[in-house]
């Protein structure tokens, strides 16, 4: 029992590491001396103050090259090097526990009646290029719960939730949160989609050897047509949902219990990921950095600081 638990711990620590150690380096947008006077003006916890241009409809997809770009090249500054050594570093040591970790986790999980099996109701089910794709799932057990958070739906229900009180109070802050959620899960999912691709890795359920085999780049045909021995690394389910709690927390920095609510959730998440059998303990890191880093590049690009001045 104290080895599942460490086991437990161990899988969780990355999630509390990287929420400290995300990719922040980004200047902030120039200062305006004063906003319009329909600019709102929102404030952060030590007193500094933002405003919000109000997006345009499509930027959402049309930020996607730039931003990308623009990340990727923050990402490799020098003054960043580190931290990509600190994700390599903690990466690389778990891949050599991987195996260990999973059996502990999922040894707990049974121990303690958590079921691993994906069990739930469709809320509503479309047929997207031949295949019948669930927009909405009411789980019937934790584990379905917290690993049904790291759907795209999820992110989808944020994003009009923010549009449609955005348009109502006519908010700017509010319509930013939710173009920024539309792009982080767009190019996130694009993103993270490549680099599965490009590593290969099989998922623990369908792994040929401990830790799971690594096949890199592929045939197209067996990348679609056998998901789960190729999409493991990273988990773009951590990815985008990380993603979308630092946009709204760096959005709404005043309220509180978004990132402790957040992160937790993220812990579960992970939890849930690995007792059925999707995700590594190593495949972690990587995602909880893409979805920290990309959502604190965007947010702080967006927000217009404002002076003294004013």
């Amino acid at each position: 029992m104290i080895k599942n638990f460490i086991a437990l711990l161990f899988i969780m620590s990355p999630v509390i590491v990287f929420a400290n150690a995300g990719i922040d380096s980004l200047p902030a947008v120039a200062d305006s001396a004063a906003p319009s006077a329909k600019q709102k003006i929102y404030y952060e916890k030590n007193g500094d103050s933002f405003t919000c241009n109000k997006p345009k409809t499509f930027d959402f997809l049309t930020h996607i090259p730039g931003d990308a770009v623009g990340y990727t090249k923050q990402s490799f500054q020098k003054q960043n090097l580190y931290k990509l050594g600190i994700i390599a570093a903690s990466t690389a040591v778990l891949i050599i526990f991987d195996q260990q970790i999973t059996d502990g986790v999922q040894s707990f999980a049974r121990y303690n009646g958590i079921s691993a099996t994906e069990d739930f109701t469709p809320i509503v089910t479309v047929k997207l290029f031949g295949k019948k794709t669930n927009l909405g799932k009411m789980p019937h057990n934790v584990n379905t719960a917290f690993y049904n958070l790291g759907q795209g739906s999820s992110v989808v229900l944020m994003a009009a939730g923010f549009l449609i009180a955005g348009k109502i109070k006519h908010d700017n802050r509010a319509l930013q949160t939710a173009s920024q959620l539309g792009e982080s899960f767009l190019a996130l999912g694009l993103g993270t989609q490549l680099m599965k691709y490009g590593t290969g890795r099989e998922n623990p359920s369908a792994a040929s050897i401990p830790g799971g085999r690594w096949r890199p780049f592929p045939s197209m045909k067996d990348f679609q047509n056998n998901k789960t021995k190729y999409d493991a690394f990273p988990s773009g389910h951590l990815a985008t949902f990380v993603s979308a709690v630092t946009i709204i927390s760096q959005n709404y920095p005043t309220v509180k219990w978004v990132k402790p609510l957040g992160y937790t959730i993220s812990a579960l998440l992970s939890f849930a990921m690995m007792n059925n059998g999707v995700h590594w303990a190593s495949d972690f890191p990587m995602g909880f950095a893409l979805g920290y880093g990309f959502g604190k590049f965007i947010t702080k690009k967006n927000h217009i600081r404002l002076t003294s001045a004013m």
